[in-house]
């Protein structure tokens, strides 16, 4: 299964929601980058409100495709400690990596949101989105973060993602929403005909939209 690009991916997903549909305890919350252009037309298809939840890879020396673990906007933090034994990764690259990770996050935070307050996500059924998973460290590191918040139910909404990480989220989450898990996996990208770079200025433009749809309703 092949999506023409993200916006595609989030109509279908959001065909998948539709039990959410206009609940004013249902939010959308996505991972930027890609996964606000997901996140947008869910919130857009549901009439919810949506906001962005922001992780980071810890990428490994040498190769910082390869997700050590990640980092979450609230300072969670995943480690796949075997991987970082194998690899015999030094304690110092990874507080330095960490520590770069946690102010990308400050910044992007507050490039994106300024002086706008976050959503309230108490007592709230949390869809979290993003535009595909590989190796889920960064999700991880998400989900693990939201569930420490007073929310009443996460789910987790994804276009396409590898059938193990799919099945280990899956156990993470109380519901899983995947459109394809393709046995032969090898880069999100892959699943798609359009894949470009989702921009800071994109981010934020679909931020600024969502919030307006939602004070019109």
């Amino acid at each position: 299964m092949r999506f023409q690009n993200r916006q595609e991916a989030g109509k279908a997903l959001a065909q998948k929601l539709m039990n959410l549909r206009g609940r004013d305890d249902a939010v959308v919350l996505a991972i930027p980058r890609g996964g606000v252009v997901v996140g947008y037309e869910i919130a857009k298809e549901l009439g919810l409100p949506m906001d962005i939840y922001i992780t980071r890879k810890i990428g490994a020396p040498y190769n910082p495709e390869l997700a050590l673990g990640a980092v979450a906007s609230d300072g969670s933090l995943v480690l796949d400690d075997g991987m970082v034994e194998r690899l015999g990764i030094p304690s110092a690259y990874l507080n330095q990596e960490i520590a770069k990770q946690r102010h990308e996050i400050d910044r992007r935070l507050q490039e994106y949101l300024g002086d706008e307050e976050p959503l309230d996500l108490e007592g709230k059924t949390v869809s979290l989105a993003d535009d595909g998973i590989a190796t889920g460290s960064t999700t991880l590191a998400a989900i693990r973060s939201l569930k420490k918040k007073p929310i009443a139910k996460l789910i987790l909404a994804i276009p396409v993602g590898p059938p193990d990480t799919a099945e280990a989220l899956r156990k993470e989450v109380d519901e899983l929403v995947i459109l394809s898990t393709p046995e032969h996996f090898w880069a999100v990208g892959a699943f798609y005909l359009v894949f470009d770079q989702t921009s800071d200025e994109t981010v934020k433009s679909l931020l600024q939209a969502a919030r307006a749809e939602v004070s019109d309703h």
